[in-house]
């Protein structure tokens, strides 16, 4: 995704293992870049025994989608995950229990719920002056990157979310490969800036597979940074009618919260609850 952050020097940037317990052997990363003015370097993302890959995308547009269709093609492993969105951070613990819970069921589709920085969704928080200033202050006081596991503590939940309830999109979707393929990856007919409603389309669709097994991830997330983007930082209002109008016209439909009920996994105990119903 076309992201342009305030750029520090790869010096400036701690290179500790953030994502914790996980066999570096085993995970290889993929970052696409659509189109930035000052794209990513792997110098800026290497980690001594991780595989990184960075590509710049050949024909960025303002939506994602092609752009994340490619990178998902370049993967290798069995267990694909994608994060549409370039201005979010995950907790420390997100990957290795979004693997746990894969493993879980066959056809297991592993959602993480979706914060905001800050004490309200951004496009509220913005209108009472929350700024990268203000944004990097919360960040200093829990000690990120070290603190990443109290990105809770200064964040809430994304605008008509709250767990355990109903989700309209995960921002780190973890499936199998063949599910990926089965889904044919994003709908490449979203092509409104920030890709629209792609995001949410691809979860419901992946959650709609037959025999899919929904499994909502327990103190871990992703929390969105502030940075003048498309979609967070837009007027509720406009926002929300591009949005909602490109995906009534692709789907005939209104588009809607999945509501099923799901398997809940805490990745702090190791224990699997499930939904009887949804609130």
């Amino acid at each position: 995704m076309k992201f342009e952050p305030k750029r520090e020097s790869s010096e400036s940037i701690p290179r500790i293992r953030y994502q914790r317990d996980l066999p570096f052997q085993d995970i290889e990363v993929i970052v696409v870049d659509n189109g930035s003015s000052d794209p990513p370097t792997i110098e800026d993302l290497a980690r001594p025994g991780l595989s990184v890959a960075v590509h710049r995308f050949c024909s960025p547009t303002v939506s994602p989608v092609a752009a994340m269709n490619f990178g998902l093609k370049q993967a290798r492993g069995d267990i694909m995950a994608a994060m549409i969105d370039g201005a979010r951070m995950a907790s420390r613990g997100l990957v290795r229990a979004a693997l746990a819970a894969v493993a879980l069921h066959p056809r297991a589709v592993v959602a993480s719920y979706n914060y905001h920085l800050g004490p309200k969704p951004q496009h509220e928080s913005i209108k009472d002056g929350y700024t990268k200033a203000v944004e990097d202050a919360l960040l200093a006081s829990i000690d990120w990157p070290t603190g990443g596991g109290r990105l809770f503590e200064i964040a809430c939940c994304g605008h008509c979310e709250g767990w355990p309830g109903p989700l309209i999109e995960s921002n780190a979707l973890f499936m199998r490969r063949d599910m990926w393929e089965e889904l044919g990856y994003y709908e490449t007919r979203f092509k409104s800036p920030g890709g629209g409603a792609a995001n949410p389309d691809l979860f419901a669709r992946a959650c709609a597979l037959p025999d899919a097994q929904l499994v909502k991830l327990i103190g871990e997330a992703t929390f969105h940074q502030i940075h003048g983007g498309t979609i967070a930082n837009m007027e509720k209002r406009d926002a929300l009618k591009l949005l909602l109008l490109e995906y009534a016209k692709i789907r005939k439909r209104r588009l809607a919260p999945v509501e099923q009920p799901a398997w809940l996994y805490d990745s702090r105990t190791g224990t699997v609850t499930r939904q009887s119903g949804m609130k």
